[in-house]
């Protein structure tokens, strides 16, 4: 397939990127029913090492096989899919380049304990991305967290040798710490701050989550009340985050978040693709459907990212 102009735009904000990261990032833009369009639809399946799998899967229990999740996303037509290791070594051969992988190489689990600070360890290598045939590797990072600055230096790091090696980085940036109430974590100042970090990391892709319109940062307040910027739309909140994402030179997608009911996710879906926004990642209002609903859910979002 030819690359459309509008992926070649976004592109060509990866100014300093070599071919091998521009051309993965091509290949994900470029995938599935929205591929040319510069939206992504992206099935997460890291939940099994946050939430634990009866958690993520007992509502449906063909979601408990890998492979399942590799069929809904070919079949649905998106954009990649993005799980930790053993997950994606259970279908990248039977899948080889049916979809674009994004390898989870840090995670966090339920069982740690809740008075430590917010971490996740480093599970997987950017060696075994390139083993698997993965287009990107994936890292959280939790702006806010006492352990937030050791997460910059990890990422950094593997960053540095994904891109040495063509892959870009999607960062997830989850704002999270001692300080913060679980509030603020959604607050407008708060998510537009994890944007921004994000892209100064040298996130190729940004996933976050929709904020709020709270403000949580008395230091921030009057920037956000004497400037124009929206916080009473949900549409207007995205176009915020994508000011922040480098002016709208990365590309930025949305969390999903907990299963919530088929009309609030296309409500965010529209807000996302009217406020600029690249797509949605979305995991639990998929996978936790059964898959004829799940299909018929992706489905309309695809429609709703066309316009």
């Amino acid at each position: 397939m030819m690359m459309t102009q509008t992926v070649g735009e976004i592109l060509a904000n990866y100014e300093s990127d070599n071919p091998g990261v521009k051309g993965n990032l091509c290949r994900m833009l470029m995938h599935g029913r929205l591929g040319g369009t510069g939206k992504m639809i992206i099935l997460p399946v890291d939940q099994g090492f946050e939430h634990g799998p009866a958690r993520s899967f007992s509502v449906n229990p063909p979601a408990y096989d890998p492979q399942y999740h590799f069929r809904l996303a070919i079949d649905a037509g998106l954009n990649a899919i993005a799980a930790p290791l053993g997950f994606l070594e259970a279908g990248a051969a039977r899948f080889a380049g049916q979809i674009p992988m994004i390898l989870k190489v840090n995670s966090a689990n339920a069982l740690v304990p809740k008075a430590s600070a917010k971490d996740q360890s480093i599970t997987a290598s950017v060696a075994d991305a390139l083993r698997i045939g993965a287009s990107a590797i994936g890292f959280s990072v939790y702006p806010g967290s006492s352990m937030a600055l050791e997460m910059f230096e990890e990422i950094a790091e593997l960053r540095r040798e994904g891109a040495a090696s063509g892959l870009p980085t999607v960062i997830w940036s989850y704002p999270r710490g001692e300080d913060l109430a679980s509030s603020a974590e959604t607050a407008t100042d708060v998510v537009a701050d994890a944007v921004h970090f994000a892209a100064l990391l040298g996130a190729h892709i940004i996933k976050v989550k929709l904020s709020s319109g709270q403000l949580a940062l008395d230091a921030s307040r009057s920037a956000y009340l004497d400037g124009d910027i929206e916080l009473e739309t949900m549409a207007g909140r995205v176009a915020h985050c994508m000011d922040a994402a480098l002016a709208r030179r990365r590309i930025v997608v949305f969390s999903g978040g907990s299963r919530q009911g088929d009309e609030q996710v296309f409500l965010q879906a529209r807000a996302i693709r009217d406020g600029g926004g690249n797509g949605s990642i979305i995991g639990r209002n998929t996978f936790q459907r059964e898959r004829a609903e799940a299909i018929r859910m992706l489905d309309t979002l695809v429609d709703i990212y066309k316009g």
